[in-house]
Formats: structure tokens, C-alpha cells, sequence
């Protein structure tokens, strides 16, 4: 739920009773502060979304409403002005000092409680995303403020749409833009009315629920998520399960079809103090997400420590090495060593699973073999499709420039011959990295 905050400044205790009865309801919150002090107290904790201000106050009005515009340049909220005076003078000094309204006193409930609900629906009117016609960044971080000030559990989930950059550049802005509006489409249906869902970027998602709903609005969302995604594909693309951007005649591994995330926090385990906690823990949490292959969710869970619970692990830096070629073979085997890697080279194709399981690689380095047989591709898929346990990269190397004949084949790259060393070396570090992450 969108809860609106509004602050009322006014010394009159009567009167602030009297607005705040007008304006409260189960959409608007209100709170009351009867000196300025108090009223920099509430705006730092829960940013208003619309300030109203007597000048029955002990302080200068004017002068409190330049401070308000300072402290609040970020958030932005309307500020309505309350006066008893309805001199037109009085009126543009207070509106020049920074007021969106000035109303004079006595005035009608009715006028009231419709003038400020117009403020209101104009600020929020002006931070919708145009793709999604979802909440922007600067209302959804004001949510989260809010909701570390109220004492109920919650949970926050940052969602996201992987290898989202790869299917623009394939399928273009609008085909982007249709997918995006599809996702948040099937966000709000999970949701109820007590939850609230915005955006924290132009491409990522934030939704704030209720712990016991959290991890079944993500296991929903990565279902549904997977069973329409292949409409936003061609029928070779999605029947293939993953695409490439290049020609032939250029290395490129496979990239996947696109797939969600979804980081999952709550205060259920842990006691969150400010916003940036919140998003830290957000951030890393959704991390761990992406690094699970296809769409995947992570929930924060309590940590559990003890003596000598921590155990470092050691890199795998193994490369297996299966090129027919000697003088290659050799070249990128020294190559390999030099720059800190084991290497481990077969010269027949019939030793590489005996060799996969006494070296542990986290690349496999293998060539097509003879061009009328392609035993490589036949390793390749057998590897790839029989041997479930294996984590190895395989990066295929071949004459034959057929890149999707390779890439069904199961290989992480297709990397066509002659290729420059710095290229082969480059993708090893990638894929070597990834593999230690």
C-alpha cells in the first residue's frame, strides 16, 4: 500500500486536531508538530510528502519555509502555507519564500481536504516511470524510510531482469520496453493491497511486503517469469534456449535467454537502522541471486558463527588443454603457465573425461578434431548433456564457422580459427573468474 505522509506545522492544538481529523485516513498519515524543531525531527524520519505550515508559529514562517526547500530539495514535497491573513502582499511573500499554496483562514473543510488531496495526487502524479507507470527511485526510497520507522515485520524484494543489456541490442527498445511492462505487470498481480511496489532504477524493481509472503511472491515470480519469456523470442532463439549478437567469423560465447533475480531482506533476523543499510544488504543479497544460473531467488537467512567456521577456498586456476595441433597445443600451454594457470594437455579425445576427473579444470580448451568427424563435438555434447556434475567452462575452438552448430553442442564459447592469443586469454580469464566467484 502507498501510504501518503503528511506533516502539519502548527503551535494550535485545536486547530492541527482539527486539519488532522480532516485529512486521516487508511491512505494519508498524519503527524503534528507544534514547534519547528520538532517538525526537522519528523521530516528527517519520514519525508512528507506535503507539509502545511501556520504562521502561528513562534518562528518566521518565511524564513522556515526557505529552510524546508533546503532540507528538502531532494524529496520534494508540496508545502501549503495556513494563515489568518488574506492580504495579497502577505501572499507573494510567502509563496516567493517558497510555498506552493497559501490558504487563508477559516476555510472550508471540504475546499481543504480537496486542495491538499490535489497537491498530493500532482506530487505523485510527477514521479511515475513512463515505461512502467511504476513509482520511481526517489518515491521508493522514501517507502523504505518509512517502512524502517514502523515497528510491524516487513520484507523487501529487489527484482531484476538478467542479460537484460544482450536482448535490447538483439530485439531492440520496444521489444525491451514490452518485456519490462509485461514483468511488472505479473509483479502486481502477485501483490495485494498492502504491499507496494516501485522502482529503484530504470530496469530493476522493488516490492515491500510481509515476511510470511515474501519468499511465495519470488517463488511465483521465477515461475511465471520462465513460462512467458520465450513469447519475447523468435522461434529458432527460444527453441534453441539461448542467442549470439556476432557473425560467425568472430569468438562469442552463448547468451542465455534473459531470466529474473530477486533478493530477498527482512527485519525477521536482523535490525536494520537507515536506508543505506537497507540497500547494502538488498544489493549483496540480490547478488548472490545472479550468480545462480537462470532466474533464481535468494533470501536473507540468520548467519550462524562459530570457532574456526570460516574456511578459506582455494582457486581453481586448472585449464584442460585437447588441440590436435602440437605447436598450438604447446604455445597455449606455456601461455597458460606463464600467467599462473596448472595446465593439464590430452592429445586423444578418448582421455578427457579420465582427465576431467583427476584434474578438476575449471576450463576445458577443446578443438573440434578432424573436420569429416568432429569428434570434438560429440565430446562436447556428451560432456555437456550426459554429465550432470560437470561445472567446467568449455571453450570450443574449430575451422568449421558454424557457430550454432557449436553452441548446441553445449560449449560456453565458440572461438573460430586462427584466433589471437590475447583473445583466447581474455575469455579464460572471464570464465575463470566467474568460476571462482
Amino acid at each position: 500500500m502507498l501510504v501518503k505522509v503528511v506533516l502539519i506545522i502548527d503551535k494550535r492544538k485545536e486547530q492541527s486536531t482539527k486539519y488532522k481529523k480532516i485529512l486521516e485516513n487508511s491512505d494519508i498519515t498524519v503527524f503534528v508538530a507544534s514547534d519547528f524543531a520538532q517538525a526537522l525531527n519528523f521530516m528527517n524520519s519520514f519525508e512528507p510528502d506535503l507539509i502545511l505550515i501556520s504562521d502561528s508559529l513562534d518562528f518566521d514562517v518565511k524564513k522556515a519555509l526557505e529552510q524546508i526547500r533546503v532540507l528538502t530539495y531532494n524529496t520534494r514535497p508540496a508545502v501549503v502555507a495556513l494563515s489568518k491573513s488574506n492580504h495579497i502582499q502577505d501572499k507573494i511573500e510567502i509563496l516567493d519564500a517558497g510555498a506552493d499554496d497559501f490558504l487563508s483562514e477559516p476555510i472550508n473543510s471540504e475546499e481543504f481536504k480537496a486542495r491538499v488531496l490535489a497537491h498530493l495526487r500532482r506530487n505523485f502524479e510527477n514521479s511515475f516511470s513512463e515505461k512502467t507507470m511504476l513509482f520511481n527511485s526517489k518515491i521508493s526510497y522514501k517507502m523504505i524510510k518509512r517502512v524502517l520507522n514502523n515497528q510491524s515485520e516487513w520484507a523487501i524484494m529487489l527484482i531484476d531482469i538478467d542479460n537484460l543489456e544482450f536482448y535490447k541490442e538483439i530485439y531492440g527498445e520496444l521489444a525491451t520496453d514490452k518485456l519490462l511492462q509485461t514483468y511488472s505487470a505479473i509483479i502486481k498481480s502477485s501483490l495485494d493491497s498492502n504491499d507496494y511496489i516501485g522502482q529503484l532504477g530504470e530496469e530493476d524493481f522493488v516490492v515491500i511486503t510481509s515476511n510470511e509472503r515474501a519468499e511465495k511472491i519470488a517463488n511465483y515470480l521465477v515461475y511465471a517469469f520462465d513460462t512467458v519469456v520465450s513469447k519475447f523470442y523468435s522461434e529458432a532463439d527460444a527453441k534453441r534456449g539461448f542467442t549470439f549478437m556476432h557473425g560467425d567469423d568472430s569468438a562469442e560465447d552463448k547468451v542465455n535467454l534473459v531470466s529474473t533475480s530477486i533478493g530477498v531482506i527482512s527485519n525477521l533476523y536482523k535490525n536494520y537502522n537507515d536506508l543505506k543499510q537497507v540497500v547494502s544488504s538488498l544489493i549483496t543479497t540480490h547478488k548472490l541471486a545472479k550468480y545462480k544460473t537462470g532466474s533464481a531467488f535468494v533470501v536473507e537467512r540468520p548467519k550462524i558463527g562459530a570457532d574456526n567456521a570460516v574456511e578459506e577456498r582455494e582457486l581453481n586456476r586448472n585449464i584442460l588443454i585437447a588441440e590436435p595441433d602440437e605447436a598450438l597445443s604447446i604455445l597455449l600451454e606455456a601461455t597458460a603457465r606463464l600467467q599462473g594457470y596448472n595446465v593439464k594437455v590430452v592429445s586423444a579425445f578418448s582421455d578427457i573425461e579420465y582427465a576431467i576427473e583427476e584434474f578438476n579444470p575449471s576450463i576445458i580448451i577443446l578443438d573440434a578434431g578432424n573436420n569429416d568427424t568432429l569428434q570434438g563435438l560429440d565430446v562436447c555434447r556428451r560432456l555437456k548433456f550426459e554429465k550432470q556434475n560437470l561445472k567446467s567452462n568449455i571453450i570450443f575452438t574449430t575451422t568449421i564457422h558454424d557457430k550454432e552448430l557449436v553452441l548446441n553442442a553445449g560449449a560456453d564459447l565458440y572461438l573460430p580459427k586462427p584466433y589471437e592469443l590475447s583473445v583466447m586469454f581474455g575469455w579464460i580469464k572471464k570464465f575463470n573468474d566467474n568460476f571462482n566467484e
